[in-house]
């Protein structure tokens, strides 16, 4: 898989736990996304997927990935 893809597929996951779930990664507030990094992000592909969400936001990259 491609580091596109993995973005793409990062974007569109659906939050499968929590008090976000049912909302895409994408659409997880920025304060929830620092509050999970500072706990420490869940093992595996989701965790991953959270942590570039979590990188794309504290860097202010949302705007430009929307289209995505």
């Amino acid at each position: 898989m491609s580091s596109e893809q993995d973005l793409i597929e990062a974007i569109n996951k659906i939050m499968p736990f929590g008090k976000y779930q049912g909302r895409k990664l994408m659409d997880i507030p920025e304060p929830y996304l620092v509050w999970m990094h500072q706990k420490g992000f869940p093992k595996g592909k989701l965790g991953q997927q959270l942590a570039l969400i979590y990188e794309v936001k504290l860097n202010g990259l949302e705007d430009l990935l929307k289209k995505l």
